[in-house]
């Protein structure tokens, strides 16, 4: 079989976890990589055993065996190297955000239809096994009609004032930071589970860290803080480290979400509960494998996740038996597994439902980013305007 040749653009946390990803599918190989400049990248490709690289994107656009790139680079990166991508042609995986704005997310969206390039954009969590059964649970109406979704993604990684990462500045991060990191992980994950859109919200933002002591070198995402006062400089700080959400869904649902980069103790603790008609249900992503399931007239149950007990439509998404739990790296596996079979099926992006988060996804989650910033500033509710 001959296998799909990728490129990376941006070798940061997040970029070698795609290449840890994509390797372990077997029909996709990851053959260059793009970083800031040629040294860089030559001393990164033999790092990643990758046997091109190239010093900006252009070399890499040019080179005609590259058929898709993904683009791990910081957020404020991602316009400009995401538009010269599908402007080449080459099909698309991007991190999250797409773009700084929804204007520029819109303009995304619409020459991914243009070019008729595949596009994804990595919102891995709605990938993982079980959550793709309770979506099954909840199209099947176990659950009942939806009432309340409500639920929250809380961190710990910036708890100090001594924390800092280029993701704290709006230059390089853009204007929402935890909503527009963490909390668009969030919505995608209840908007896939329930089907239903996010159509209006309610806002309160807060920087609960106004000034924070930057370091005079580098800082590396989750990285460990040091109490040597001359390593610092005070910066102000511009951006939420906490919100709290209150949502509208298109169906007349309601519901609410907190997220935080600021509370001791949880590390990347997204979770929500879904309280129906008949019964409830609640998922915690750093407990993967289980699946609280709540009812009123007989007792709780807890489904691990085991191919065997799931639905025929989730049973795809869980590659070992019950026991053998499969946590965040298997759930990036499963977007890179439906996003590089997508392709290999010569599937149309314009005509044939996609598998995983697209840019139409990433651009509905710029949206909502926009309305929850407009409803804080302007202290109403604000429609989310697609």
């Amino acid at each position: 079989m001959q296998k799909i040749k990728v490129g990376i653009v941006g070798t940061g946390f997040i970029g070698p976890t795609h290449i840890e990803a994509i390797r372990r599918l077997g029909f996709v190989d990851v053959i260059g990589l793009v970083e800031s400049n040629a040294d860089a990248a030559v001393k990164k490709a033999s790092e990643l055993s990758i046997h091109k690289s190239y010093g900006n994107l252009s070399e890499m656009l040019k080179d005609p065996e590259i058929e898709v790139i993904h683009n791990c680079t910081p957020n404020h990166l991602h316009f400009q190297i995401n538009k010269e991508i599908i402007l080449a042609g080459k099909h698309i995986i991007s991190e999250k955000p797409l773009a700084l704005s929804s204007e520029e997310s819109r303009e995304l969206l619409e020459l991914t239809r243009e070019h008729k390039v595949v596009h994804g954009v990595n919102f891995n969590y709605r990938q993982f096994p079980i959550v793709r059964q309770l979506k099954s649970m909840v199209d099947h109406q176990e659950l009942g009609s939806i009432n309340i979704v409500h639920g929250s993604y809380l961190q710990d990684w910036l708890l100090f004032d001594t924390d800092y990462n280029w993701r704290l500045s709006p230059e390089a991060g853009g204007r929402s930071r935890a909503v527009a990191d963490i909390g668009s992980h969030w919505c995608d994950t209840v908007q896939y589970v329930t089907g239903q859109k996010i159509v209006e919200v309610l806002a309160d933002l807060a920087t609960i860290v106004p000034i924070r002591r930057k370091p005079k070198g580098s800082g590396s995402t989750f990285g460990l803080s040091s109490n040597q006062e001359d390593l610092y400089e005070p910066v102000p700080i511009a951006t939420e480290d906490y919100a709290t959400v209150i949502i509208k869904f298109e169906d007349g649902s309601r519901g609410t979400f907190t997220v935080s980069q600021v509370s001791a103790g949880r590390k990347n603790r997204l979770s929500f509960e879904i309280n129906g008609s008949k019964s409830s249900a609640a998922w915690n992503q750093e407990e993967p494998e289980k699946l609280w399931i709540g009812h009123r007239g007989r007792p709780n149950e807890i489904l691990m996740a085991d191919p065997s007990l799931f639905s025929e439509e989730a049973r795809s998404q869980i590659h070992h038996p019950g026991g053998h739990n499969e946590g965040w790296p298997d759930a990036l596996k499963n977007m890179m597994l439906n996003y590089y079979t997508y392709i290999l099926e010569g599937k149309n992006p314009l005509t044939d439902p996609a598998p995983f988060a697209t840019f139409e996804d990433g651009h509905i989650s710029m949206c909502i980013t926009d309305a929850i910033l407009e409803s804080h500033e302007n202290g109403r509710w604000v429609k989310v305007k697609v």
